[in-house]
């Protein structure tokens, strides 16, 4: 019982801070109209053709126990305002970590992260089946 106590204090995680920033943060942008019109944009809604992608890095690749860092990163072929949440890697699975949020309107993300789990952490942003490439932070 006290191991299991203590394995889930060194995985928790704690923090999703950025998420007002960002949404105050975010401009508003006057559209034109365009002077020529292609018979093409008379077609209805367009199919996303990218696609979709997460990049994701951290502020610092090592930390102390419990010290603030950040993952930010953007997607790209994913809707605005899409869920990204942040996966560790224990025991060979990945486990979803209480730190998401959702994307602003161009697609970027900023999440702040304590770690507490020490060693080299194997990190990823996920959102739905679309995942980025894994990053290190070691937590000392």
């Amino acid at each position: 019982m006290i191991v299991s106590k203590r394995r889930s204090l060194r995985t928790a995680v704690v923090g999703v801070l950025g998420a007002a920033s960002l949404a105050l943060a975010g401009t508003a942008m006057a559209a034109t109209p365009a002077a020529h019109t292609s018979p093409a944009s008379h077609a209805g809604p367009r199919a996303v053709s990218a696609k979709a992608a997460i990049t994701a890095k951290p502020s610092a690749s090592s930390v102390r126990a419990w010290q603030l860092f950040r993952v930010t990163g953007r997607t790209t072929g994913l809707k605005a305002g899409s869920k990204v949440t942040l996966q560790q890697k224990q025991h060979g699975k990945w486990v979803s970590l209480p730190a998401s949020m959702n994307t602003s309107r161009d697609g970027s993300y900023s999440l702040g992260v304590k770690l507490g789990l020490k060693g080299k952490n194997d990190l990823r942003i996920v959102s739905g089946t679309t995942a980025s490439p894994v990053f290190s932070v070691t937590v000392r």
